[in-house]
């Protein structure tokens, strides 16, 4: 038992943990990626289900409607019934949606099960880099969170490299039961501590903890509890003889107080600008669409399939270097460095496309092409993919992270259903090189907002991030009085307490 005991340590506890969010959150990149193998077999003469390009588009970007629903269904079941139960909650539909595409016969019910694979995508969105943030250490947070990316994009690698030799329905098979092995690990995973603390469930948060962290972190634990125990103190006091109307009017108090805070408006308005970075990015069009972006590209001629292969491969080892660089370079420095590549292949491909359209290039060869759609791939691989995520569970305060999160995920799910509906149409009237100038100004506007407002949240524990926002740390007094919902003579006092001292 002990030498098992020291072989098991709290890391790969951490890492076992973490597999079952990432594995979910890798769910992603075979759905996405289904769309590249399922579209252009549809479209192949005597298809079980004929379709055309509106159709096809429907279907490849149903799932940001469906990324909607789950960003509302997750931080109720994250903030009520735990994390963990939330995402075995998230698995469930992507595993039926699964189940329906292998027995789709027609456009609808394809499109009824892609709705439930985006409902489960936007449920683990919201909830994936909150859990991985509550699960493990600060030093190994940032690796974590980019590996996020890194199962996203082998998802993306599986089911590319499964359609190109297997029928889609085959291919749905393989990635049902990687669902359910995701599942699996999930259900022997345990609750988040951060939520058992915030239940009052103190000596089962210990206990978690510690197996999770093992016994040097203590600091981290003593302080988590500490701000539980006065939370939970002061909502005790709160709901004492309160009747329906006194607490309804309370909350709304609250919801009222609660906008008003910098340290929950300031991060919902700089993940708003990262996550819509991130989806203009073209992380979504390389996935859903990568047959098509080479075909306009480097023309028809060439082996696409091996080509999509090699891209995702690449894709993959992007990711892997990422995950070591993250861990010693600043947040910000990498998403200027990444960001400004993804730019520069966005213009450097528009003009390229241009040129060749226009035949004003002096000299050309599809391996131009290609190196161009791999340095934007690795821009994608190495920043634009996995920094939001990262940054995600690194900004929100925990009495508000679920909330901020589901808010500011809607965003990633409105611009994922406009990026990837509005293609094929940018592709018939403004041709590639006008899309690509589009996304650039998109990119770029949500950069420079990054860039003003996104502090640096490397190795800092996550009450550190959140009192930079708050301009200081709240007094144990203040932390009380900002939780109670007693009345509103206490929550303008607190606005008082609160107000900066200039």
């Amino acid at each position: 038992m002990g030498k098992s005991e020291g072989w098991i340590t709290p890391f790969k506890k951490q890492c076992f943990v973490s597999a079952g969010v990432c594995l979910n959150l890798g769910g992603h990149g075979l759905v996405m990626g289904f769309a590249a193998i399922l579209l252009p077999q549809l479209r192949l003469p005597g298809s079980l289900i004929p379709i055309d390009d509106s159709s096809g588009s429907w279907i490849a970007s149903i799932l940001g409607f469906a990324l909607v629903a789950g960003n509302f269904i997750a931080p109720t079941i994250m903030a009520k019934y735990g994390r963990r139960t939330a995402n075995l909650v998230s698995i469930t539909p992507m595993i039926v949606g699964w189940v329906c595409v292998l027995t789709a016969s027609s456009v609808a019910s394809l499109l009824v099960a892609r709705f439930l694979q985006g409902v489960s995508m936007g449920m683990s969105a919201t909830l994936g880099p909150v859990l991985i943030g509550e699960y493990t250490s600060p030093k190994n947070r940032g690796a974590f969170l980019t590996v996020i990316s890194l199962t996203i994009a082998t998802g993306v690698l599986i089911v590319h490299t499964l359609g190109s030799y297997l029928s889609w329905q085959r291919t749905a098979l393989i990635c049902c039961f990687i669902a359910f092995v995701d599942l699996l690990i999930v259900m022997y995973s345990p609750e988040s501590p951060s939520w058992l603390s915030d239940q009052g469930r103190y000596d089962e948060s210990r206990k978690v903890f510690r197996w999770l962290r093992g016994d040097v972190e203590e600091q981290e634990l003593k302080e988590m509890i500490e701000a539980s125990m006065i939370i939970n103190e002061s909502k005790v006091e709160a709901n004492v003889s309160e009747s329906f109307m006194k607490k309804f009017r309370t909350n709304v108090a609250y919801f009222n107080a609660t906008i008003r805070k910098k340290e929950f408006y300031k991060p919902i308005f700089i993940m708003v600008h990262i996550y819509t970075l991130g989806q203009w990015a073209g992380a979504n069009i390389l996935a859903a669409y990568t047959r098509d972006v080479f075909e306009n590209v480097i023309g028809s001629d060439a082996n696409i399939s091996l080509l999509i292969i090699t891209l995702d491969i690449q894709r993959i080892i992007s990711n892997s270097v990422a995950v070591f660089v993250i861990k010693k370079i600043n947040r910000r420095t990498m998403l200027f460095a990444t960001v400004g590549i993804n730019l520069f292949a966005f213009l450097a491909t528009a003009a390229y496309v241009y040129a060749k359209a226009h035949y004003e290039l002096p000299f050309d060869h599809p391996f131009i092409g290609i190196a161009l759609i791999h340095i934007h791939m690795f821009s994608i691989a190495t920043g634009t993919v996995p920094l939001p995520f990262i940054i995600a569970g690194e900004l929100f305060p925990l009495e508000y992270r679920s909330l901020a999160g589901g808010i500011s995920v809607l965003f990633l799910s409105s611009n994922l259903f406009i990026t990837v509906k509005t293609l094929p149409l940018l592709l018939s009237s403004v041709g590639l090189s006008g899309a690509y100038l589009l996304y650039t100004a998109v990119v770029g506007y949500c950069l420079i907002v990054a860039g003003i407002f996104l502090p640096e949240t490397k190795d800092r524990t996550l009450q550190d991030i959140e009192d930079e926002f708050r301009g200081r740390p709240l007094s144990p007094e203040e932390l009380k009085s900002v939780q109670s919902l007693t009345s509103m003579k206490l929550y303008n006092r607190d606005r008082r307490c609160s107000s900066p001292v200039v």
